[in-house]
């Protein structure tokens, strides 16, 4: 066993209550840096409360526990999460709760989310939400779609200062080759299920996104801010020295 495979932690045993429903992975954050998150669309509200409680109950309360993030919450996982972890915050527009509530002191770069139209906000602000509490600086520009081009045009300052800028976009999804033409960091693209039968609910942007005439655009898939929030996250952390490679 090499030093490197040796440092890795043991998986941490799973609390039974969990047997038949999910298998956390609590290691996640010694091993990645970011913890594991819980996606909640298709899980039943009891299941939610089941893995939830694990949660609280298995990490550790000294001071330092990991933010874990319940994505895509129906209402009804939301009042579930507020009874069993009533210091989380939750935001109805995102469908996201975060637990503790409270986000990381920000380090690294500035994570700055665009978002196109105001019917591509929920996604935008899972990607700012998510962004925030893995310790990211984050803003969050609206409606600046290219139908009035001197809205990008007039936020040109912004744009520059940000590390890495996550476009969110339905419709046709040219806002991230424009953004991209404009700026020297790397650009995120979130193409949306927003817009009209041709969108096809989201690959109509996503192909856009993917034929990007501007070098520096990276695509996550329809709808999905936390990936996107979370691969900013990671292109805007503090600069570190990189790990020795494996021997």
């Amino acid at each position: 066993m090499t030093e490197r495979r040796a440092a890795l932690p043991s998986p941490a045993a799973q609390p039974s209550s969990l047997k038949g429903i999910a298998e956390l992975d609590l290691d996640r954050a010694l091993r990645r840096g970011f913890p594991e998150a819980v996606y909640c669309e298709g899980k039943s509200p009891e299941q939610v409360r089941v893995i939830a409680v694990a949660i609280r109950d298995t990490l550790p309360d000294n001071g330092s526990r990991p933010t874990t993030l319940f994505t895509r919450c129906s209402g009804e996982h939301l009042a579930v999460l507020r009874e069993e972890l009533p210091d989380s915050a939750a935001d109805e527009v995102a469908r996201l709760a975060a637990w503790p509530a409270e986000p990381p002191v920000p380090t690294g770069g500035l994570v700055l989310v665009v978002c196109a139209g105001t019917s591509d906000l929920p996604v935008a602000r899972e990607a700012v939400l998510t962004a925030t509490h893995l310790g990211r600086r984050t803003e969050l520009l609206v409606d600046v779609g290219v139908a009035g081009l001197h809205r990008v045009l007039h936020r040109l300052e912004l744009l520059r200062s940000a590390r890495v800028v996550v476009v969110v976009a339905g419709m046709d999804g040219a806002l991230a080759s424009v953004v991209a033409g404009l700026v020297a960091a790397p650009v995120v693209a979130v193409p949306t299920s927003v817009g009209y039968g041709a969108a096809f609910e989201g690959l109509a942007p996503l192909l856009s996104m993917l034929n990007a005439c501007a070098p520096g655009v990276g695509v996550v898939n329809i709808d999905n801010g936390y990936g996107a929030g979370h691969l900013a996250a990671q292109i805007a952390a503090p600069d570190a020295s990189p790990a020795p490679p494996p021997t």
